[in-house]
């Protein structure tokens, strides 16, 4: 009888947007009523200004917070109130299991969200693995998996349909599914019409360039102070930003290679493989080595990390995705090594297989999570420009 209407209690505060009690929600907005009376970390990043616009903290609120918050660890360190104090408050910790909880909550299906929260990293590579080989498999049955292909050319050994059939449907439901998960997150953290009417046409515009621009700096990781994060030794440093630097624009300056590479092959009429100075190539090599120097850096960071920084049940999601990346990059690189010798077929097998993976997963993990993020910055951004005292939705 005593679970019975504990069940009913949560069903009935999660109806009305409350949280849950005794929830990850529920930490977060203690802890969060705890730092609105104190105010002391009100300048370290977006989370404590926007957290002094609100008295309490419902569960969409919570949700948006959490995802604003850049885990840092600069609040921990300068908090009074920090563990071992009897107020135990870790703000950084308690909104990382917040997030995690979010990628499944969101996710589209949720189901996936639920399996890549439970054990991303193994998930990530069985996925790699499995898929890498198939395809080689494919090449022994065919005789050619050792066999160096004609004119070193990828597409003597996969046709380019096949590829084309094969990756398009692949990364159409990477954008499908991260599409509709921050959809759904919006519309969460976003309830009726926040945000909307003619009157607010300017303030959304001019949100969404300072979005933009805090999500190209990474803003938020310079712990409020410009010195950087937290290390594990309490130290300021900037090599967490730093590496997730070349990490992102890394993997942009891939997805523009392969972008060029289609208008080229679809355009132009000019087939790969491109050699130098093609802008491909050097779009390629370059985000490649980003790719690799930033996920090898976070790799080691995450390794590092002091242990009241993060939740522990995150990490091998953040693993699983850094791994994929690296990996990608490495047999990216690793096929202009292997270009013309009896290696390139099952190179290219194995860097298909990992990229194909990475899409698969990635509106699962930190990709999703920067996607979140991005939409609580948006959200931040379109605050600021409006009177504290406004009902959001009001023209």
């Amino acid at each position: 009888m005593q679970q019975l209407e504990q069940l009913t209690r949560a069903a009935r505060a999660l109806g009305n947007g409350e949280v849950v009690p005794g929830s990850a929600e529920a930490e977060v907005a203690r802890q969060l009523q705890i730092c609105n009376a104190c105010r002391y970390c009100e300048g370290f990043c977006a989370v404590f200004p926007a957290m002094t616009r609100r008295l309490a903290f419902p569960q969409a609120d919570v949700h948006y917070l959490a995802n604003l918050c850049h885990n840092c660890g600069a609040c921990l360190h300068a908090c009074q109130y920090a563990p071992p104090h009897e107020f135990a408050v870790n703000v950084p910790q308690a909104m990382a299991r917040v997030r995690l909880q979010t990628y499944s909550d969101y996710a589209w299906p949720p189901a996936l969200g639920k399996l890549y929260q439970r054990a991303g990293l193994t998930l990530a590579l069985a996925v790699a693995g499995a898929l890498a080989f198939f395809m080689m498999l494919t090449l022994w049955l065919k005789d050619t998996l050792w066999r160096v292909p004609p004119q070193a050319d990828f597409y003597g050994i996969f046709p380019h349909n096949l590829l084309v059939a094969l990756f398009a449907p692949v990364f159409l439901y990477a954008v499908l599914a991260l599409a509709l998960g921050v959809r759904r997150f919006w519309r969460a953290v976003t309830p009726g019409r926040d945000y909307a009417g003619p009157a607010l046409a300017a303030v959304r515009a001019g949100a969404a360039v300072e979005a933009t621009h805090d999500v190209l700096r990474l803003k938020y990781l310079d712990g409020g102070h410009g010195e950087g994060c937290n290390n594990e030794d309490d130290a300021w440093t900037l090599w967490r930003r730093r590496f997730h630097h070349a990490t992102f624009y890394g993997f942009l300056l891939c997805f523009a290679a392969t972008s060029v590479a289609t208008l080229y092959h679809y355009l132009l009429g000019w087939p790969a493989p491109y050699d130098w100075p093609s802008l491909p190539k050097l779009l390629g090599a370059a985000g490649g080595l980003l790719l690799l120097v930033g996920t090898a850096g976070l790799w080691r960071l995450n390794l590092r990390r002091h242990p009241q920084h993060g939740d522990a049940a995150q990490k091998p999601m953040d693993r699983g995705f850094i791994a994929l990346l690296f990996f990608t990059s490495a047999t990216g690189l690793g096929l202009w090594w292997a270009r013309g010798t009896a290696a390139m077929p099952a190179t290219l097998a194995l860097h298909l297989g990992l990229v194909m993976a990475l899409f698969l997963t990635l509106p699962y993990g930190k990709f999703a999570h920067g996607v979140f993020r991005g939409a609580a910055l948006l959200k931040w951004a379109l605050e600021k420009r409006l009177p504290s005292q406004l009902r959001l939705g009001d023209d």
